[in-house]
């Protein structure tokens, strides 16, 4: 009986176990067909830029009127081309960022180099092409992207110059530019640190890869070679391939995902499921052997001493038949069993309401609070920030509201959490520059750690607003996150002004309250978020956790959170 007992069991936990690797792949797969689609526009802006400051180059007056200068003009109308187009290539260069080391322009018919950089600008007479242009010419291509041979982190940007009339080539232009500058979207692509992200040629092959740990497989280089289409996505043995094409460069995005980042979910809901399969199994067979032994003397006791007791019964229960002690103890059983049922029901069903209207009402002001927040600030970086700058910190708001409006109203993840306040994070770093020393610790994992959803953001933005930015000077934030067994602790301290010890005194009384059943702190004042976070925690997880603060006068203030991490649901 116990062995047909368990099977049900194990036929659940295969049956979760695949369906959880299903929803993992099906995540995976839309997750990252969108993040190649946005990081593919995002570089082929990149890639366009550039070339548009080789067109700037190809349209310039300075070239015309040099391409047209006679072969005998004077000596000085020579220096003077010449010098103007020093100037042009002055000017593109230092138009093109720090990204751009080098600008060079080969003319062909003229036999000539010009170099400009940050280090030389100079003119040289060449008789044969350039080695670094030999494909351009020899195979007649418009276009090249070449990894530089002396330095890696190098590649140089091609573009064919040619005649009107009859597409001659008759020189090229050059951009020396650095990879770096992709990293950071390369980076965004590759957010566990266990993915092969890079930029590779029209056959999929590497042309440039930041993490080279992690190598794609002969057979996903095979089917990258064999495919034609713009984006899509491949299956391999041990991979899964994403790919999209950067226009205009004629190159390609790829990204790797190896088949144990979906698989491990779905691993460990086995494991577990098996080993409590198996607990289960154990424990029931001593139990039964247990009962079975202790059964026989406790059933008459009990059976005499629940003679006397006397309920009343709103209906007549339905019994075996039996007339000896059982019968008795089954009648009886069933009376008390039906309203301790009801009561039980009845006062749940009051308490949830209770903390569930709660819930509601902090959440209604943590959201409002949190959101006119960020977008003041949004709004001032708009106006003061590059481009480029004002982009991240987009990215960084867009994925704070993916985190408000899809995470549930209750308990999040933990690390989800953390994540949403590195989104928060940057977009502080943006503001406030070197001025802001911001650093996250995580010791021990956090896997099966949740927490109610917005309780951190608050800390940091009282952190903000009633320390940091009446400070003069350096600003530190740090935030450390402690694991230890079934409890975490969230330490998060600033060097700001602190506070008196009136003020922190009427905090720890304000906090202190909440460890009191019924008794929640609801206030209109500054702090509203901190003590609504605080009250969030204590509904969820009961007065043995909560919020606790420590400050003084000119030293910081420090918060400290503390949690249970052993369960998904509601403790209370």
């Amino acid at each position: 009986m116990t062995f047909l007992a368990i099977l049900p069991v194990i036929a659940m936990t295969v049956v979760a176990a695949e369906n959880t690797r299903s929803s993992m792949e099906e995540e995976v797969m839309e997750t990252n067909r969108a993040n190649m689609n946005w990081a593919s526009i995002y570089l082929g802006e990149q890639f366009a830029r550039m070339n548009n400051l080789i067109y700037s180059i190809q349209i310039s007056d300075e070239l015309h009127q040099y391409l047209a200068l006679n072969q005998d003009a004077p000596a000085a109308s020579r220096f003077d081309e010449q010098k103007a187009m020093f100037n042009m290539l002055n000017s593109v260069y230092y138009s093109a960022g720090n990204y751009v080391f080098g600008v060079e322009l080969y003319l062909k018919e003229l036999d000539t180099l010009f170099t400009f950089n940050s280090m030389e600008s100079r003119i040289r007479s060449v008789p044969d092409i350039p080695a670094a242009y030999h494909e351009l010419f020899e195979q007649h291509k418009d276009f090249t992207i070449i990894n530089d041979s002396n330095d890696p982190e190098k590649f140089h940007m091609t573009r064919s110059m040619n005649r009107f009339e009859d597409q001659a080539q008759i020189g090229a232009i050059s951009l020396e530019v650095k990879w770096a500058e992709f990293n950071q979207t390369l980076e965004l692509l590759d957010s566990r640190g266990d993915y092969a992200v890079y930029i590779a040629d029209s056959t999929g092959s590497p042309v440039y890869q930041p993490n080279k740990e992690i190598q794609p497989s002969a057979e996903a280089l095979e089917k990258l070679a064999a495919t034609k289409d713009s984006s899509g996505f491949i299956r391999t043995a041990k991979e899964y391939v994403f790919y999209h094409a950067i226009d205009p460069s004629g190159m390609r995005l790829i990204k790797i995902v190896p088949s144990h980042v979906i698989n491990e979910s779905a691993l460990e809901t086995m494991k577990y499921g098996l080993v409590v399969g198996g607990l289960a199994t154990v424990v029931s067979v001593l139990l039964a052997a247990f009962v079975a032994w202790r059964t026989s003397k406790p059933i008459v006791r009990l059976a005499n001493s629940m003679k006397g007791i006397q309920l009343i019964k709103d209906k007549e229960v339905v019994r075996s038949g039996r007339v000896d002690e059982i019968g008795l103890l089954e009648k009886n059983l069933h009376g008390m069993a039906s309203r301790i049922r009801e009561h039980i029901r009845d006062n749940y069903l009051m308490n949830l309401e209770k903390q569930t209207a709660e819930l509601k009402a902090l959440q209604s002001q943590i959201h409002p609070h949190f959101l006119q927040n960020t977008l003041q600030m949004i709004g001032g970086m708009v106006y003061s920030q590059k481009p480029a700058d004002s982009y991240k910190v987009i990215r960084a708001l867009s994925e704070m509201f993916r985190y408000i409006v899809r995470a549930p109203d209750g308990l999040v993840p933990l690390q989800s959490e953390l994540d949403q306040l590195e989104h928060y994070m940057l977009i502080q770093k943006q503001r406030f520059g070197s001025r802001l020393e911001y650093k996250l610790e995580i010791e021990g994992g956090l896997s099966d750690c949740y927490i109610p959803k917005l309780s951190l953001q608050p800390i940091v933005e009282n952190a903000f607003v009633h320390g940091l930015e009446k400070k003069q000077g350096e600003w530190k934030l740090n935030i450390q996150v402690v694991r230890l067994d079934h409890e975490v602790t969230i330490r998060i301290s600033d060097n700001g002004v602190g506070m008196d010890q009136e003020r922190l005194a009427e905090m720890q009384s304000r906090l202190s309250k909440l460890s009191q059943q019924g008794d929640r702190v609801w206030s209109s004042s500054t702090s509203i978020g901190l003590v609504n976070a605080a009250s969030r925690i204590v509904m969820h997880f009961g007065p043995a956790y909560g919020m606790n603060m420590e400050s003084g006068e000119g030293q910081g203030t420090s918060v400290t959170v503390r949690i249970p991490c052993h369960t998904g649901g509601e403790i209370t």
